[in-house]
């Protein structure tokens, strides 16, 4: 059994006591319980990073991992810290918590001690100024609490060496990498993964939830490709290394980056991208959340590689269009040297590394407005109020009907927008600090100032989901075909069929399913798309977050559209009541019939330089297509598909026939993982509904 297979069984062995984080805080916060805000965030910090017993596992070689968080603590204390550690409160993902990619290669470059000393010297230039003092000296405790952690793991270590079930070879490794690394800056291959991982670590300690780990091939590879000049590591050492990471992650939506291009143009996949690539193959579990930056310039060898890694079933890594992420990104003023450095939070979202505030986002369910339309401005299914747009029977034309569309759209967005602002900024933003999050965004430290409090580069940006490209574009189409042009029914008889659900209107129904659908390459249909993108993009545009940042728009959704269907009413595309909508960027499942060539000629039609965020779209090919004979159609199909404007491709090769036999006999297929949406998972572990939505995805291929 591998090294990365034993330690999966660690850490997924039973762990004594119980979850208690809240404990930890608690005993930071009671040090000083009334101290300035700063201060006293940094004081429970400090505790948890301190207090917590490091426990390392037998086949760990880069140490760390969540046992230390679980405590033989009385019911009566846990349960008081608790009530104390909520009282004061937290933020929250909508209010900039997390989904975040730290500035990892600035750590990395000058080391912890530096680190700190970098602090001393800010509040020597801000000495005068109170307020930043505070932030500055709290920043100063947390990372001093983090060095104190990884010194922990040294005695945890030492301890270990008395054990005879221990490797001491290992263990003599693990005291050096973490005494070097609390001692000045990194100088070895596994020394800057232990810091990058202990930074990791603290980070989800704090409970910090998908935070990302950028750019791992760049940031990493100076101490690869020093190490291997060296030769004092090999790539298959390498690649043991990121598995003992990687590993780790499987429980957790954790980001990694490779590949992109530098502002000359330049590919920058290199050595390491591949031994990343390898070491998530050889782990094949859910994650970590693998994307390639995909240019024109990436060899075809790398690609055909991610091709096979995918071809297993794995979904990983998903492909990203670089050049289209590039001039979405360019269009929001930031640096280009900035821009050249983005990397991926979450499941797609593109993020300016360590120089903006955590991400946010949320979901707009535009088939949603086909309610409101067709029934005054309110909607029956979820009892949900819109705009009363007059009677339906009153619109003589699809341009006057998509003059209606846009109107509810405007009120929609608007609503969105207030709703989030609400959310977003009802915090008072100087009582919630995050001073360690802070030491890892530039220029928290030279400016004197916390991440979410003007601390950062860039303001904060925050992405609107616009869910159901394919569920609008086929409506839309279905009513011009059916009403206006072959005036085979009226709006009236729509809207009497869709609040029927269809039942008694058998054969509209049968009309409105045979108009023409979103990915077959049809204009018809694919303009609404198009339009769905150009004018939700500039819709969105209008609006700021709290700190003047610009608001996005995702084609994007998860497993969302599954749930927003739920409350959604029939639609005129003939999707009844309650059914899923269609997926992020993708078309409805099942309504792509004309093949692989048409569907992508369909998704690369409209202009996704305007969807700063990122997109999704599924695609599912039968495992055949990852052959040796058909890699390179597939391969070359994908790069057609980028350069006519797609942005973003994942991939399930798991065919029909195994997913079936997965749901009924889900005990023989407990590692078969599968690509949900913006993340992969074991799919005996999904709700039916999304495996049945995996299911009915069009096989091509």
């Amino acid at each position: 059994m591998k090294l990365f297979e034993y330690l999966n069984n660690e850490i997924c062995a039973e762990t004594k006591g119980v979850y208690a984080p809240y404990y930890y805080r608690y005993l930071g916060y009671k040090q000083d319980i009334a101290a300035e805000p700063s201060t006293f965030r940094a004081n429970g910090i400090y505790a948890l990073f301190t207090e917590t017993k490091p426990v390392i596992m037998k086949n760990e070689i880069i140490v760390g991992n969540k046992k230390p968080l679980f405590a033989d603590v009385d019911k009566i204390t846990l349960e008081y810290a608790e009530k104390i550690v909520q009282r004061f409160g937290e933020r929250t993902f909508i209010s900039n918590k997390d989904h975040y990619a730290p500035n990892y290669d600035h750590i990395l470059t000058v080391g912890l001690p530096s680190l700190i000393d970098e602090i001393d010297n800010s509040l020597e230039i801000h000495g005068n100024d109170t307020r930043k003092c505070e932030t500055l000296l709290a920043m100063k405790h947390t990372l001093c609490g983090f060095s104190q952690m990884i010194k922990n793991h040294v005695l945890a270590a030492q301890e270990c060496k008395k054990d005879p079930a221990y490797n001491k070879e290992r263990l003599d490794g693990i005291i050096k990498n973490c005494e070097a690394i609390t001692e000045g800056k990194p100088q070895t291959f596994a020394q800057a993964l232990q810091l990058v991982w202990f930074c990791h670590s603290a980070f989800l300690m704090e409970g910090r939830y998908a935070m990302a780990l950028g750019r791992l091939d760049q940031y990493l590879y100076p101490f690869y490709q020093a190490d291997i000049e060296k030769g004092i590591t090999t790539d298959e050492q390498v690649v043991e290394l990121l598995e003992n990471v990687f590993i780790k992650l499987q429980d957790d939506i954790v980001n990694i980056c490779i590949g992109g291009q530098n502002k000359n143009r330049e590919c920058e996949i290199n050595p390491l991208s591949y031994c990343i690539l390898k070491a998530v193959g050889n782990c094949n579990v859910p994650g970590p959340n693998l994307s390639l930056r995909l240019t024109e310039n990436t060899p075809d060898d790398f690609l055909d590689e991610c091709l096979k890694t995918i071809g297993t079933g794995l979904g990983y890594p998903a492909l990203m269009n670089d050049a289209v992420n590039i001039a979405a990104l360019k269009k929001y003023g930031y640096a280009e040297e900035d821009i050249y450095n983005y990397s991926m939070v979450g499941c797609i979202e593109n993020f300016i590394t360590g120089m903006q505030p955590p991400w946010s986002d949320g979901r707009f369910d535009t088939p949603r407005y086909f309610d409101y339309i067709f029934n005054n401005g309110i909607s029956e299914t979820n009892g949900s109020i819109g705009l009363d747009t007059g009677d339906v029977e009153n619109i003589g034309s699809m341009q006057e009907f998509m003059t209606v569309f846009e109107k509810q759209l405007i009120f929609g967005a608007a609503e969105y927008y207030a709703t989030f602002n609400k959310d977003n900024s009802f915090i008072n933003q100087a009582y919630y600090p995050e001073p360690f999050l802070s030491c890892f965004c530039y220029d928290c430290i030279g400016r004197g100032l916390d991440i979410n409090n003007g601390g950062s580069k860039y303001p904060s940006v925050h992405g609107a989901a616009v869910m159901g490209i394919g569920t609008t574009a086929d409506s839309l189409a279905a009513i011009e075909k059916v009403v206006f042009t072959d005036k085979r029914a009226t709006l009236s008889d729509i809207k009497n069929a869709l609040n029927c659900n269809f039942e008694g209107y058998e054969e509209l129904h049968k009309e409105l399913l045979a108009a023409p659908k979103y990915g077959n390459n049809d204009d018809f249909v694919d303009k609404y798309a198009v339009w769905f993108i150009d004018y939700l993009g500039a819709l969105f545009e209008n609006y700021k977050t709290r700190d003047g940042g610009g608001i996005y728009i995702a084609a994007a959704a998860n497993t969302s559209n599954i749930y927003a269907g739920r409350s959604i009413g029939a639609t005129p595309d003939g999707r009844k009541r309650g059914e899923p909508l269609s997926d992020a960027a993708s078309p409805s499942y099942g309504k792509d019939v004309k093949g692989p060539t048409s569907t992508i000629n369909s998704l690369s039609k409209p202009d996704y330089t305007k969807v700063a965020c990122g997109s999704v779209v599924n695609q599912k090919y039968s495992p055949t297509m990852f052959n040796d004979q058909n890699r390179p159609k597939l391969q070359a199909l994908i790069r057609t598909y980028f350069k006519k404007g797609g942005q973003e491709i994942q991939i399930n090769a798991t065919s029909r026939e195994v997913l079936e036999k997965a749901m009924e006999e889900p005990e023989k297929y407990k590692n078969l993982v599968v690509r949900v949406s913006g993340f992969s998972a074991f799919y005996v572990t999904l709700d039916k509904s999304v495996q049945l939505d995996i299911l009915n995805r069009t096989q091509k291929g």
